[in-house]
């Protein structure tokens, strides 16, 4: 059975401070705020500023079936390449049957994700993140 990596990105705190770490190298390579005596160390610092952001970026592709959610919406990588893009205030209703994923979009678009070679707990643990954050779902007072 094949694992799910979940990666909640608001709890992720090392990335965020490598992205703004990255931003910060970026713009002092490229307004050379400080007089220095080889210039060279700017452009040092801008190809480290982008490697950063690339590495940083890069991270949906490190695994092969992958969730990332923030409390907006989730990115779905599950037996493909790119994977679906959900923004749960769009979300209208899902379901979880005989180890198939199917969410609705308020527009009346289905969305159907084949769970079956997947461990019991991830598919669980990926209708709970759906369910959980999508407004639908929620009651306010």
């Amino acid at each position: 059975m094949k694992k799910i990596h979940f990666d909640n990105l608001r709890k992720n705190n090392f990335l965020i401070i490598i992205l703004i770490l990255s931003l910060i190298l970026i713009l002092i390579g490229f307004f050379q705020p400080f007089e220095i005596e080889n210039q060279k160390v700017y452009k040092y610092l801008n190809v480290v500023g982008f490697l950063l952001q690339t590495i940083y970026w890069s991270k949906l592709f490190w695994f092969k079936n992958t969730v990332l959610w923030n409390k907006k919406g989730a990115v779905i990588r599950i037996n493909s390449f790119f994977g679906e893009s959900l923004s749960f205030d769009q979300i209208k209703k899902t379901e979880l049957n005989e180890k198939k994923l199917i969410i609705t979009k308020s527009g009346g678009e289905i969305i159907t994700f084949d769970l079956n070679e997947f461990v019991e707990s991830d598919t669980q643990k990926l209708n709970e993140i759906i369910t959980k954050n999508t407004i639908a779902n929620t009651v306010y007072n």
